[in-house]
């Protein structure tokens, strides 16, 4: 697995201050994508245990609310184990800070029973269509993606629909 680049002070992607880790490689390749490139498979760097603790170090400060996880595709077969790993063990290490999780998969079709959201706090799923681009959305680009509360989702079994900023670890 690889990943493309790390951000230590993402203010863009997810509530608050965060640590943004991009994942290398996409399927999907939706026109028009902000991060054309991430979908190379082969590009970016190698995503290992050294980047996990850079991350995790990134994300002991006071100031960092939490880690957002985009891509690429972090939910790709490819990616997924990786990403698994790294929520499982940020998750582990600071139980009260958020993580976020972007990816063209729908949790209800593809993911409902992948590990990797026993350790996620926010979801955004579905594809970006660009015919459906919308400015006003906070956290998704396209009017067909949902921002979906992941852990009232596995309760509930069935989609729930994130409400707002007070969703914590």
């Amino acid at each position: 697995m690889r990943y493309n680049k790390i951000r230590k002070m993402d203010i863009s992607n997810g509530p608050g201050v965060r640590v943004s880790i991009f994942m290398q490689g996409c399927s999907f390749h939706c026109f028009n994508c902000f991060n054309p490139e991430t979908h190379d498979f082969n590009g970016g760097k190698e995503f290992n245990d050294d980047v996990i603790e850079k991350i995790m170090d990134l994300a002991s400060k006071d100031y960092i609310v939490g880690l957002s996880i985009l891509g690429g595709e972090p939910m790709h077969p490819k990616n997924i184990e990786g990403t698994t790993r790294l929520a499982k063990i940020f998750k582990a290490r600071y139980p009260n800070k958020t993580v976020w999780v972007w990816t063209g998969f729908l949790v209800d079709r593809d993911l409902m029973d992948k590990e990797v959201l026993n350790y996620v706090d926010v979801i955004v799923d579905g594809q970006y269509k660009d015919e459906l681009h919308s400015f006003l959305l906070k956290y998704a680009g396209s009017t067909n993606q949902r921002v979906i509360d992941v852990k009232e989702t596995l309760k509930k079994k069935k989609v729930v629909l994130y409400e707002g900023e007070e969703v914590l670890g």
